[in-house]
């Protein structure tokens, strides 16, 4: 039977959300319905109150979460209630040509629930990337639902669902950090950090913090950052060749997503180095590159979907070193906030004062 919650909303294209009632409908066919315990405030969803995604307003928001799940629909195997999960917004449909050359980490044809939440009269909300978790339940496709170890914080198993993957995935699984490389990666929020975590934990012997921030670098260093470079003092590029004896880091990883600071990750690598961009840009934004340089350099230009990742495998191994005290995901949290203070927590955001403000529920 559908159920009456408490979820954030996004009306119109820069109108401050609103929490409101939500009508959640019982599990279809191969969705869940989940409970959730802990949603992160990312700045995906600041882009959906923008209108900088889709303008299919109204939105719910939120999608960086963890919960239990508290109903199956028909066809679901593998999950059921009880289940401690974390929720991943792609989830390969194992049909589309990606997925069937064994690369699901490019599936374009991710896994949705069809079931639609909605406001009290009847208006159907569009999930920001198909799943609405600032909101006390949800419903999603079962598989977006991963089991995890039910031993981790929701606060912090939750972030591992969006940002943590996505910036540990860069350097891990994008950019192939091996033990001795260099790194530098650009912009230390969230993204940024779970990159420079991941790229210590993968073993390399360098790693270079890039922002304008002096309090996110100091937040950098925290997280494995061996060096840091304040960007509105320094030119990055000149100081990142400066500590690889003037070769450049071999992986440069762009979580910002401006053009600007695409040029200094894309020119501050190695002959033949990798460059990674994970940073999501604004539709309208532009890269100017001189094909000379493009060609003369050699190497890989990579974007990173999702840390190309694969949540079935990724997640529970995320978890598993964040118990083992390897992943320090608790760093991440700079506050627990209610639902009520969502819109407050987007302007601490914009300010660069929180890692992550997250919504317990």
């Amino acid at each position: 039977m559908p159920q009456q919650v408490r979820g954030v909303v996004a009306r119109s294209k820069g109108a401050p959300v609103e929490v409101t009632t939500v009508v959640v409908p019982d599990p279809g066919p191969g969705e869940a319905l989940v409970g959730i315990k802990a949603c992160g405030v990312c700045h995906t969803d600041l882009h959906y109150r923008e209108g900088a995604i889709t303008p299919d307003f109204p939105f719910l928001l939120g999608h960086e979460a963890a919960g239990v799940v508290e109903a199956v629909g028909p066809e679901v195997t593998g999950l059921e209630p009880g289940d401690f999960v974390v929720l991943a917004w792609r989830a390969p449909c194992g049909r589309c040509r990606s997925c069937r050359r064994g690369r699901p980490w490019y599936c374009f044809d991710s896994k949705n629930a069809t079931q639609k939440m909605t406001l009290e009269d009847g208006t159907e909300l569009t999930p920001a990337i198909g799943i609405g978790a600032f909101a006390e339940a949800c419903v999603v496709a079962a598989d977006q639902a991963v089991k995890v170890d039910p031993a981790a914080r929701p606060e912090a198993a939750g972030l591992v669902g969006c940002g943590i993957m996505a910036g540990f995935g860069a350097a891990v699984n994008t950019g192939q950090v091996r033990r001795g490389d260099t790194v530098a990666v650009f912009g230390c929020g969230g993204v940024g950090d779970a990159a420079i975590a991941g790229a210590a934990i993968a073993g390399a012997r360098r790693i270079i913090a890039v922002d304008l921030d002096p309090r996110k670098l100091e937040w950098a260093k925290g997280f494995g950052a061996t060096d840091v470079i304040d960007a509105s003092v320094d030119n990055p590029v000149t100081v990142i060749r400066e500590l690889t004896d003037g070769f450049g880091a071999d992986v440069t990883i762009e979580a910002v997503g401006r053009p600007e600071v695409f040029k200094q990750a894309f020119l501050a690598r190695d002959h033949a180095g990798t460059m990674v961009q994970v940073g999501v840009p604004d539709p309208e934004m532009r890269i100017d590159v001189r094909m000379l340089d493009f060609f003369g350099r050699g190497g890989q230009l990579k974007p990173s979907w999702y840390g190309d990742c694969l949540p079935s495998r990724d997640f529970p191994m995320l978890i598993d070193l964040y118990l083992r005290g390897k992943l320090d995901l608790d760093r991440f949290v700079s506050e627990t906030i209610t639902l009520d203070q969502v819109e407050e927590a987007f302007a601490k955001m914009q300010r660069g004062e929180v890692l992550r403000s997250v919504v317990v529920l």
